[in-house]
């Protein structure tokens, strides 16, 4: 991706979430140089991964696979420091998050407000392949069996609870507006824990054509 564009989603993020009055911790607005002079502050920071990460997952096309989150709290996969993490997401229209599980963290997802959000659910087989039964979930707190791969909507103010290898694709309902998206989980650990159904990468490879806006989690290491 051009930091160019990943730049322009960042500011329609921030005016999306402005719109929903969901505020961002103040460092989410530093610019490099606040970054690199708060940097021995800033440790649980880098170390959790805290904050902006824009993906196509290796796709190069956004709009139709791809995903803006902000990663407000997290541990570390030896426990330490927090045992806990939550995000926030925004979903496009008919903008998917392809088929993935993950072998660790168990995660509550929310729809948070705006559109609709909609799940296709399979367990995972033994070979790690898309299994045909039904699949046992919680809306809310309340067990629901879906059968495997069929639409299951989110509406605003619910809540879908996801368990281990727990294959899940998501996006928003086409005519029903971005969804401001909701993730409160166990710790998050992106590089060792996502299992995706395709080769897929979960970063993108960036194109520095221009300076960023906003600081990604990948851009830490560089300070």
């Amino acid at each position: 991706m051009k930091r160019s564009k990943i730049n322009a989603i960042i500011k329609e993020s921030e005016n999306f979430m402005a719109k929903m009055q969901f505020s961002l911790p103040a460092w989410s607005r530093w610019s490099r140089g606040e970054w690199q002079e708060r940097k021995a502050l800033c440790r649980q920071v880098f170390d959790c991964q805290l904050g902006w990460d824009i993906t196509d997952f290796g796709l190069e096309d956004f709009r139709r696979r791809g995903l803006v989150l902000f990663t407000l709290r997290n541990g570390l996969p030896d426990g330490s420091v927090k045992t806990y993490a939550e995000k926030i997401m925004i979903v496009g229209e008919n903008q998917e998050t392809p088929f993935h599980f993950h072998r660790n963290k168990r995660e509550d997802i929310i729809n948070r407000g705006g559109g609709v959000l909609v799940f296709e659910l399979h367990m995972s087989s033994r070979d790690e392949t898309l299994s045909d039964d039904d699949v046992v979930v919680y809306i809310d707190g309340v067990e629901s069996r879906v059968p495997a791969g069929e639409p299951l909507e989110l509406l605003p103010g619910q809540s879908l609870t996801l368990e281990t290898f727990t294959y899940h694709r998501f996006y928003g309902k086409v005519g029903s507006g971005p969804v401001l998206t909701g993730e409160v989980s166990s710790v998050n650990d992106d590089a060792a824990d996502n299992r995706f159904l395709e080769d897929l990468g979960r970063f993108p490879d960036i194109i520095e054509n221009e300076e960023p806006y906003r600081l990604l989690v990948g851009d830490y290491q560089n300070l």
